[in-house]
């Protein structure tokens, strides 16, 4: 199969997950309003078109987590995905019950 002939896969994203993506969307938007920085220029700067920086804005799930990437570094805001699961609440206590088993 060549490049052409293959069939673009999405991943399944559902409504739960869709919110957090258009909350993610909006809150770049809002960000993108903040600094008076325009989609045309976010464009500009990212070397995506402004169609993508649109769908960014809405959350939409088609759109590679790269292009997010590029507009949160825009924006000044990169870093704060090393913020995403640091406090993983749930793995400590799922660690700490299995620890709790262990003789010792």
């Amino acid at each position: 199969m060549t490049s052409n002939t293959r069939q673009k896969r999405s991943a399944p994203v559902f409504p739960k997950n869709r919110k957090a993506l258009s909350l993610l969307g909006e809150n770049i938007k809002l960000a993108c309003k903040r600094r008076g920085y325009s989609q045309s220029l976010i464009a500009e700067r990212t070397g995506l078109s402004r169609l993508t920086v649109r769908k960014i804005e809405q959350g939409d799930p088609t759109v590679s987590m790269g292009h997010y990437v590029a507009v949160l570094s825009v924006l000044g805001l990169v870093e704060d995905l090393g913020l995403v699961a640091s406090d993983d609440e749930l793995g400590r206590k799922l660690q700490d019950i299995k620890l709790m088993g262990q003789s010792g």
